[in-house]
Order: C-alpha cells, then sequence, then structure tokens
C-alpha cells in the first residue's frame, strides 16, 4: 500500500557516483604543480581511477559496515589457548585490500611517491578513516627500519609491496606486510623517556627479550612493530613481529581493545610483554627517539592530509546538500548567509588541502637530497599538524549543521566524520607538544627558520595582507622572551601565513582573496560564515562543489 504522506520530497539524492579526485580542484592542482611534467599524466590517471572508486556506493558501504561491525578481540581458542587475534568484519579487509593495491604503503618506490601517495591517502580514506592508521603506519615504519639495513633489507620489499595478505604466518610466507607502531606507555604519555618496557639482549646478536607494557597500540594483527624500550644502553627502538620466522605467535599479550570515541573500525589495544617477547633492535642502543623519528615525521604528516580528508569530505557533504535542499523559497546554496558558511568552510579546506600536498612535495624533495626541503619540514610540519587537525573538528561540526537535523543522523555519514575530527590533533604528538617542537626546531636549527621565510617570501608582493602578516610574525620571532607562555599563538600565525602564501601563490584570486581577508586580516572573525560580504562568495563555493552527474 502507497501512502500519499510517504512520497519524498526536497531531499538531496545521495553523494555517490563521483570522482573524489577530479572533481577536488584544490587537490588536483596541487598535484599538478607539484610533479614532474612527465608524471603527470600517469599520477592523474592512477588518481581518478582510486577516486571513482571512492566516490563508488560500494566503497561507501565498505565505510558504513567497518564501523558499524568493530573489531572484536580474541584473546584465547575454544580449548583455553591464548592466540591474541582480532577479528574484523570483512568490509575493513576491502578497503585494506584496495589501499595496499593502490600505492599507500609504496611511496618509497617511485618517482614523487610521497606526493603520489599523499594525495591518494587524502581521496581513499574519505571513504573511511580508521583503516589509514595501519596505512600509514606501513608507509612510514620504512624510513626508521633503514636505522638497520639488514632488517630493512628483509622488510621494505614486504611492507611496500601492493599485496595485502591478512593472517598471522611468518613474513617469509607472506606476499605483502603491515607494519604498527608501540611508543606510548600509560604512565607517560607523549613523554616516552618514562617508558618502562625493558629489553634485555638475548644470545643472538640483535636479538632482546621484551618486559612491559603498551597503552595504545593501533592494527595490532599488523605483521611487525617498531617499539620503544629501556636497553642496558637507554632508550631504544625495536622491531617486533607477531610470528617468529620458526612460525611461533611471539608473546604479544593483547589485554583489550580501546572503546574510542571514534575510528571504530580500527582496533586499538593495550599490550603486555611477559619476557618472552623476541624484538630485534633498531639503531643503536639509546638512540631510539632519533630512530624512530623518521617514523613520527612521516605520520604527522599523514595526521595533515588525513584532516584534510575528512574536511573535504564534510565540506563536500555539506555544498551537496545545499545544492539540493529548498527552504524558504530557493535552493539553499543560493541563500547568502548560507553561501558565507559555505565559502568559510571551502576555504578552510582548500588552504588544508594546499598545505598537505606542498608538505608531501617537501618529502620528496628532502628524500632527494635537498636540505632547505628538509629544513623547511622542520617547521612545516608541526605547525601544520597543530593548526589542520586542530581547524578540522569546527568545520565538521558546522558542515554537519548545514545539513540540519539530517546531519544529526548515522545515516548521513556526518556523525561518524564529527567523531573522526579530533583526533589527528591528538594521534603522534596533542597541540601542545607540537607547538613545544617548533619551538625547540626554532632554537637548535635557526636554518629552518630561514626555510621557512625563504617559502612564505616567494608570494610578497602578492597581497598586502599577506605582506604586513610576514612582517608581524618576524616582530612576534624577535622577541623569544617567555615565548613557551604564547606558543600556540606563534604556531597559528607560521601555519596561517603559510597556508595564506600558498593560496596566493597559487588558487584562483577569489579563494586567495577570501583567505587573506578573513584569516591574515586585521578582523579574522570567530565562526564560520563571517566573510566580507563584498567577496566573491559564489566562485569559492562553485569550486569547492562535487558535481555526481559529471562523473
Amino acid at each position: 500500500m502507497t501512502y500519499s504522506t510517504h512520497a519524498v520530497t526536497n531531499q538531496p539524492p545521495p553523494l555517490v557516483g563521483y570522482d573524489v579526485y577530479s572533481q577536488d580542484a584544490a587537490l588536483r592542482e596541487a598535484v599538478e604543480r607539484h610533479i614532474a611534467p612527465e608524471l603527470a599524466a600517469e599520477a592523474g590517471d592512477e588518481l581518478a581511477e582510486l577516486g571513482r572508486a571512492a566516490g563508488s556506493a560500494q566503497a561507501q558501504e565498505w565505510g558504513v559496515r567497518a564501523n558499524a561491525n568493530p573489531p572484536v578481540l580474541r584473546t584465547h581458542d575454544r580449548y583455553g589457548n591464548r592466540i591474541d587475534e582480532v577479528e574484523f568484519d570483512p568490509a575493513w579487509h576491502r578497503l585494506l585490500d584496495r589501499a595496499v593495491s593502490a600505492g599507500l604503503t609504496a611511496a618509497w618506490t617511485r618517482p614523487a611517491g610521497q606526493l603520489r601517495r599523499a594525495a591518494a591517502f587524502l581521496v581513499w580514506t574519505q571513504v573511511e578513516a580508521g583503516h589509514g592508521c595501519p596505512v600509514s603506519m606501513t608507509h612510514s615504519a620504512v624510513p626508521a627500519l633503514r636505522a638497520a639495513p639488514e632488517l630493512a633489507a628483509g622488510w621494505e620489499p614486504l611492507l611496500t609491496a601492493r599485496a595485502y595478505d591478512p593472517g598471522l604466518r611468518p613474513v617469509g610466507e607472506k606476499r605483502g606486510a603491515l607494519a604498527g607502531m608501540g611508543m606510548t606507555e600509560k604512565q607517560g604519555g607523549s613523554d616516552v623517556r618514562a617508558n618502562t618496557t625493558r629489553a634485555e639482549p638475548l644470545a643472538e646478536a640483535g636479538a632482546y627479550a621484551l618486559t612491559g607494557h603498551k597503552w595504545f597500540c593501533s592494527a595490532p594483527m599488523s605483521d611487525a612493530f617498531l617499539v620503544l624500550a629501556q636497553a642496558p644502553g637507554g632508550l631504544s627502538c625495536f622491531l617486533l613481529p607477531r610470528v617468529l620466522p620458526d612460525g611461533t605467535h611471539n608473546a604479544f599479550r593483547l589485554q583489550r581493545l580501546k572503546d574510542k570515541l571514534g575510528n571504530r573500525a580500527n582496533a586499538s589495544c593495550e599490550v603486555e610483554f611477559d619476557g618472552t617477547t623476541v624484538a630485534w633492535l633498531v639503531g643503536e642502543e639509546g638512540r631510539g627517539v632519533a630512530t624512530i623519528i623518521g617514523m613520527v615525521t612521516a605520520t604527522r604528516v599523514d595526521c595533515v592530509a588525513g584532516s584534510a580528508a575528512v574536511m573535504r569530505q564534510a565540506v563536500a557533504q555539506a555544498v551537496h546538500h545545499a545544492a539540493y535542499r529548498e527552504a524558504f523559497g530557493g535552493a539553499l546554496i543560493d541563500k547568502p548567509l548560507m553561501r558565507n558558511v559555505l565559502a568559510d568552510l571551502a576555504l578552510e579546506s582548500e588552504a588544508a588541502t594546499a598545505l598537505a600536498m606542498r608538505l608531501a612535495a617537501a618529502c620528496d624533495a628532502a628524500e632527494a637530497g635537498d636540505e632547505v626541503e628538509r629544513r623547511l619540514l622542520r617547521l612545516a610540519v608541526p605547525a601544520a599538524k597543530y593548526w589542520v587537525t586542530k581547524r578540522c573538528t569546527p568545520l565538521t561540526a558546522e558542515a554537519l549543521e548545514c545539513l540540519g537535523g539530517n546531519g544529526y543522523v548515522e545515516e548521513s555519514g556526518m556523525p561518524r566524520l564529527l567523531r573522526e575530527s579530533p583526533l589527528n590533533s591528538i594521534w603522534e604528538g596533542s597541540g601542545n607538544v607540537q607547538a613545544l617542537d617548533l619551538l625547540r626546531a626554532l632554537r637548535r636549527e635557526p636554518e629552518a627558520l630561514n626555510a621557512y621565510l625563504s617559502e612564505v617570501g616567494r608570494a610578497a608582493g602578492g597581497d598586502l595582507r599577506l605582506d604586513a602578516a610576514i612582517k608581524d610574525l618576524l616582530t612576534e620571532l624577535a622577541d623569544l622572551d617567555g615565548i613557551e607562555a604564547r606558543a600556540r599563538r606563534l604556531v597559528e600565525r607560521m601555519a596561517l601565513v603559510l597556508q595564506g602564501s600558498l593560496l596566493v601563490r597559487y588558487a584562483p584570486a577569489a579563494v586567495a582573496d577570501a583567505f587573506c581577508a578573513s584569516r591574515l586580516g586585521g578582523d579574522r572573525g570567530g565562526a564560520f560564515g563571517t566573510l566580507p560580504h563584498t567577496l566573491d562568495l559564489a566562485a569559492i563555493v562553485d569550486r569547492a562543489r562535487p558535481r555526481p552527474d559529471a562523473a
């Protein structure tokens, strides 16, 4: 029976069947400007293929299912034997299989690998962010492992392989492998030098027995983990495999899974090492932090790209909704006040994307030996990690509000984005940790500031408000007395100036003008939707609008 009251009208169609990459102008243009011309066509085709997959109804269903059916811990089998395994929904495996086959763990194997991989990461994690954790850690484990060439020779080909091969087996029997990380302990948190896990040398050269715990260990079904422990020579880095070469399972005791706000598709656990846990030294004893810092830098860049992905998907959903939803006699997208909100959200998203891709391009250059780009990263990474991840949550909340009550309903997907939005501001060091890291770089590496100033100076003369902001920043940097108490303000300004310089150089005039007016001018406003009415808001919104019918 059909009821006339059940006719569905004035409801936007689902945002499916579109190319997540090609219809993201900010991302597509960033890739095109940073990549070598001879690689542009190949990279564009690959990213467009992944973008179409990300925008498909099938992939979006995988994301829903992976979160609706979170992982389950199995500590023992039916007979009482300890197995320490985590069971995931099939959708989780499909997401990871597509990510690995698309090269999201293979950046180190080809030219412009960091840029191409960061763009793909930004595209594919818009489907579901939780599985991005093992993808990110596997990618970032490679530079740390290179401190132990013999270990790297065996593990790097598997970590960078485009084959997802789940299941706990000796790594020599697998087509590909995933890696995790274990640094945090309950008594120390970000202060890893307070770690109490002990590492005692074994008879086999380079092998150690670990005793202790890790308070947060993500993706526990990975094949190996980089962990920090106190060796006789001090805090050191180790590679801990889940399965030993002889096929026996390492003593890796999963105590419980964390009940998290978001990131529910991904398992995060507490793990214990009981003295029979075997691990191999990576780098030198006492150099654990220096060894693992390459991994931390890479994962912090992923925090920026991951937040940019959440922001882009939130903006895409909000603009799509407003384009089809009518209220008060017309489409929401045409209402001046809603247009102001959408344009402001689009500005924030575009600035985040531009900065994420600039970091990725700098990573490629630094890997190739460019010392100036390496120094730029020393300041730009903590500044970007601090600011972009901080802006993700308020943007996502505002985008949800654009959908009204529909946005508060789980089926819209917006609540999942909102729950995900704070994670990257916490993972790999919270805001204060990033601010203090940037201050440490300013004091220890003055060349890093020169690299930063050279970068933002390339936009000098492009906008008077940007020029004034750079001048004000120099004044602030000249007074380092009591700098720690105002470190957050400094880091915020450095991130905004860097974003502004990128948009002035590369973005359409309407975007650059609006960013400088609202983020660098004297009146920076408060809530989203307070842009000066004289700006070309329609052009900014239209640039951010996804169009499923054009896919």
